[in-house]
């Protein structure tokens, strides 16, 4: 989950987000953080509407490259080993 400094940080610094719901690209949501709470982040989009989720979603910086969810859930099932 994403913490509150980096919220903050997304919010203060006007960078547009992207928010990874699940493997399919096209369902991504992109905007600027507006608001959140304990539970729920508010994205505005590019067309101005204003969209509330989930704050157990994945949120990175529009410009990088995608990361998968499924990624994500690997790293916490199977953690690399070190050696």
């Amino acid at each position: 989950m994403i913490t509150d400094d980096e919220l903050d940080a997304y919010r203060v610094s006007g960078e547009k987000v992207r928010v990874v719901r699940d493997d399919i690209r096209e369902n991504d949501i992109r905007g600027i953080v507006v608001a959140w709470d304990d539970e729920q982040v508010l994205i505005r989009r590019p067309n101005r509407n204003v969209v509330k989720l989930s704050r157990s979603y994945i949120y990175q910086p529009s410009k990088e490259e995608r990361r998968s969810p499924l990624d994500e859930m690997e790293d916490t099932v199977h953690p690399a080993s070190e050696e």
